[in-house]
């Protein structure tokens, strides 16, 4: 199994058909029996996690497939009815290396059959983070507080390719997608900083999500500006 992940980036003006397409997508990929998971996404700029880092001018799509399925997923309806109006796509092929956690009750990258990804352990190449946490509402605001020290530690991060936050909702259902050089540099900012240690430690003090997950991917493919 593979995971895409797509992001378009939109003129303004087509903020309604965007909408309209987060909407109505639902029930294609929901039928499409290639796809084993998927999560339309809205991103942000991931510096506070507040709905004033809502970006409506980026929307994302993420999805499970088994490898031999991207060819036609790539060119269903649902991807090329956003490539009509999209004036950028950013596309990855990602292959699974660890996952801990859930998102909506699932392990979405894991699969009963699947060999376990020791081969790829050694892995030198780009690797991609996907973060999610489902946040108790009750504890925003001290979430929120929390956060900008994390972002800044993030941008000065040796080896940081890039970094966005992507939610299904503007408060609650929080995540991020970031790009590394490699394995190296992302556990340097994961276990070293000592803004990211501070989270950490909040968290497990705190309990801030009812629900969280980690995912770390081998960057198989990108394609298109990120």
């Amino acid at each position: 199994m593979i995971t895409i992940i797509y992001f378009w980036r939109i003129r303004l003006i087509y903020l309604p058909l965007a909408i309209w397409h987060m909407g109505l997508d639902h029930l294609p990929l929901i039928v499409n029996r290639k796809i084993k998971f998927y999560k339309l996404l809205g991103t942000g700029k991931g510096e506070t996690f507040t709905p004033n880092d809502a970006d409506p001018k980026r929307w994302g799509l993420l999805l499970t497939c088994r490898q031999e399925d991207f060819e036609a997923i790539n060119n269903s309806g649902v991807i090329n009815g956003w490539r009509k109006f999209a004036k950028s796509e950013y596309c990855a092929v990602l292959q699974l290396l660890t996952s801990k956690g859930s998102w909506s009750g699932k392990s979405p990258f894991e699969y009963p059959d699947q060999t376990p990804p020791s081969h790829n352990s050694n892995w030198e190449g780009p690797i991609a983070a996907i973060t999610r946490a489902r946040i108790r509402t009750r504890l925003n605001p001290k979430f929120w507080r929390a956060v900008p020290p994390v972002t800044t530690s993030l941008k000065n991060s040796i080896g940081l390719l890039g970094a966005i936050g992507i939610g299904e909702a503007p408060i609650g259902l929080q995540g991020t997608y970031s790009r590394w050089a490699n394995s190296s540099a992302l556990r340097d900012f994961a276990y070293k900083g000592s803004a990211h240690q501070k989270a950490i430690a909040q968290t497990e003090e705190l309990n801030w999500y009812s629900e969280e997950l980690f995912a770390r991917f081998a960057i198989i493919d990108e394609r298109g500006d990120f």
